[in-house]
């Protein structure tokens, strides 16, 4: 078996608040090894079943219901403690009814949000990377670590409405003025606004959006920022 660098815990103190764990039980807790999301926002596996949704009082429960192919995410089992959760991933665990989604809310960067049904095979991905392979064919990579090729009209900062696990393009959405976005990052994480005006970037100050929040305007980062519909979010993200 071919060994995964990183280190496999984490001190307790140094670990992101959005993880929902305590920080004086004990001094280590598992963390995220490399994967699809980065590691300052996701949450392994492990700590997600036991802490942030409390399913588990203790590791060895996590580990048996991780180990047993219990936990699914965007519609593929993963049987890993480490495995990195992170925007808009879809989580179902057998033998529990409610299905959750992971989407910025109250100022966190992360936290689950129970979905119906209906919606567990759809996600929103954002286009962070387009490049032209052999054959003049396009590759597109997504903010999850998911890659496709595809001929979709889309650029980079777009969101995709994909079907999941088959990553079939169901809609594309357009970051662009009227465009509904949700904040990811920063003190105004999970707040869903209209955007005004797409600013353009100088030498020093990045491409920029002034969005309509419900009691104010700001001016953010594009990198800040994801579309979720063209009037209104195309899925439940609040």
């Amino acid at each position: 078996m071919v060994s995964i660098a990183g280190s496999k815990k984490l001190k307790r103190q140094m670990a992101p608040m959005f993880w929902g764990i305590t920080r004086k039980d004990k001094r280590f807790v598992v963390t995220v090894r490399p994967g699809p999301h980065s590691k300052h926002a996701s949450i392994p596996s492990a700590v997600m079943v036991r802490d942030t949704l409390k399913l588990t009082k203790y590791l060895r429960e996590a580990k048996s219901a991780i180990y047993g192919g219990k936990v699914t995410i965007d519609g593929v089992k993963r049987k890993s403690l480490h495995h990195g959760i992170g925007l808009m991933d879809v989580i179902e665990l057998s033998g529990v009814s409610d299905i959750y989604r992971l989407v910025p809310h109250g100022g966190h960067v992360l936290k689950p949000l129970k979905i119906p049904n209906t919606e567990k095979s759809k996600k929103l991905v954002k286009l962070t990377s387009k490049t032209t392979i052999k054959n003049k064919k396009t590759l597109l990579g997504f903010h999850d670590g998911r890659s496709m090729i595809s001929d979709t009209d889309i650029n980079v900062g777009d969101s995709c409405l994909i079907q999941v696990p088959e990553q079939k393009i169901l809609e594309v959405i357009k970051l662009q003025k009227g465009s509904q976005v949700i904040v990811t990052r920063g003190i105004n994480a999970g707040q869903v606004g209209t955007v005004e005006e797409i600013r353009e970037g100088t030498y020093i100050l990045q491409k920029r959006a002034l969005i309509s929040l419900v009691e104010k305007k700001i001016e953010i980062p594009l990198d800040l920022v994801m579309a979720v519909g063209k009037e209104k979010p195309v899925i439940q993200v609040r």
